[in-house]
């Protein structure tokens, strides 16, 4: 993961994104649905411990099922899960997911060709 850090007016750095934790790990599930939660976590930027508890949070939430398969889990998402912020409670994070799993180059691109 690239490093996003941006300076303030009083030359202090701070690192933020667009999306929280939680928002980073579904969407590395919704590419890898059998993923391990190492995987997740290097993917993401986190340590393991921490993608288990926000797996555990996701689950708890219902936005994925974890189901057992050998030695290994497979997760399968709740596209219809609707997004806790008040502000985006009428949406479902089946758009967000699928705005990312959308492998079509962004418009700018095309628009240059």
């Amino acid at each position: 993961m690239t490093d996003m850090a941006t300076t303030g007016e009083n030359g202090s750095t701070r690192n933020w994104t667009f999306l929280t934790n939680h928002g980073h790990v579904l969407l590395a599930i919704a590419r890898n649905p059998t993923a391990r939660l190492r995987d997740v976590a290097d993917e993401v930027g986190v340590t393991e411990r921490a993608a288990q508890a926000i797996v555990a949070d996701l689950e708890a939430g219902g936005y994925l099922n974890r189901t057992r398969v050998g030695r290994r889990n497979e997760y399968t998402l709740n596209p219809a899960g609707r997004f806790r912020h008040p502000a985006e409670a009428d949406r479902q994070v089946g758009h967000l997911l699928a705005l990312f799993a959308d492998e079509q180059e962004p418009a700018e691109a095309v628009e240059r060709s």
